[in-house]
């Protein structure tokens, strides 16, 4: 389990838990695929204050557990990593 975050005037631990789902739910995702888009995530999540804790996929969806800071803008980096 990580450690409380902080900045000037705050502590702060917050986890997020993201899963993408493919559409239709179609059975594409295979572990080289799922390598790029871990790849694509961490080259974008450094931008938005965003580190990676697990990332788990399947065949149809990928599950992400990150931890961002107060200031991230998360539906922002959601349409980035889309």
């Amino acid at each position: 389990m990580r450690e409380l975050q902080h900045n000037a005037h705050s502590v702060f631990l917050m986890y997020y838990h993201l899963v993408l789902v493919v559409k239709y739910r179609r059975k594409v995702i295979n572990d080289d695929i799922s390598e790029r888009l871990r790849r694509i995530f961490d080259y974008i999540s450094p931008k938005y204050g965003i580190t990676i804790d697990e990332w788990n996929h399947d065949k149809d969806h990928v599950h992400i557990m990150f931890t961002a800071q107060p200031k991230s803008e998360l539906s922002k980096f959601i349409n980035a990593y889309k």
